[in-house]
């Protein structure tokens, strides 16, 4: 798909890796819905990317989403890309894992995508076809000790894009899913933890393995998910056997 003039959703863009996509596709000729939960950092951001409109709401909450993309319909007129990009961290034992704080990271992660493409599809459809990118995570390709929640949450959205994309694509309608590797950005100072604190994208990266990419190098296989409508990319080549 061509991105100038283009319609493109893009939730939690205040931060990390959504606000990187959002000022790449801007640079490339998109129109903008911008949805965070903070009005402040979105209004900013808007400013910032001329013809673009903010439209906070916060992705755990079904009925803020639905309401979400039916004002970005009214505002714009059409949905070309819906970017399923909001999304929080946990990193805990199996066995300390709070269930609350878990229900919680699940409507965040998967149910709120799984709302949003569910409000985008009809209206895609109508138009004649769109584009769904949904960002899992490099931790879907493994099993890795303290991340059996999140990864979890990832592997699930996985399967619901790639399923999603079979049932849609008779109606011209693209699904891809992103898997990003070890990403510099505040996403590992602000997820749930039993007291286990990584501070930094940097602390994660396994000793001997390759450096942490950074918010607009994902940003860039966003856009190239976007433009060719792969299935599956993957931040780097050795991810696609990472699973183990």
């Amino acid at each position: 798909m061509d991105i100038e003039g283009r319609v493109v959703l893009v939730t939690g863009a205040s931060a990390g890796i959504g606000l990187a996509v959002a000022r790449l596709l801007a640079r490339s000729g998109a129109r903008l819905a911008l949805n965070a939960r903070s009005r402040d950092k979105l209004e900013q951001l808007s400013r910032e990317l001329p013809g673009s409109a903010v439209f906070p709401a916060d992705i755990s909450d079904e009925s803020a989403v639905r309401e979400m993309v039916d004002h970005v319909q009214l505002r714009f007129g059409r949905l070309d890309v819906l970017i399923n990009n909001a999304g929080r961290g946990m990193y805990c034992s199996l066995e300390s894992m709070n269930t609350g704080e878990y229900r919680k990271l699940l409507d965040l992660n998967l149910v709120g995508p799984l709302v949003a493409m569910q409000s985008a599809v009809p209206i895609m459809r109508k138009q004649g076809g769109g584009t769904i990118v949904n960002i899992s995570s490099g931790t879907a390709l493994m099993y890795a000790p303290g991340l059996s929640g999140y990864s979890a949450t990832k592997r699930a959205l996985s399967g619901l894009s790639l399923t999603a994309r079979g049932e849609l694509a008779s109606e011209n309608i693209n699904v891809s899913v992103i898997y990003p590797y070890v990403t510099k950005s505040d996403f590992y100072r602000n997820w749930v933890s039993d007291g286990n604190r990584i501070e930094a994208a940097e602390e994660y990266v396994a000793p001997g393995r390759a450096p942490a990419d950074t918010s607009e190098y994902v940003a860039e296989l966003i856009v190239k998910a976007i433009r060719t409508g792969e299935a599956e990319v993957f931040a780097h080549d050795w991810m696609r056997s990472a699973m183990k």
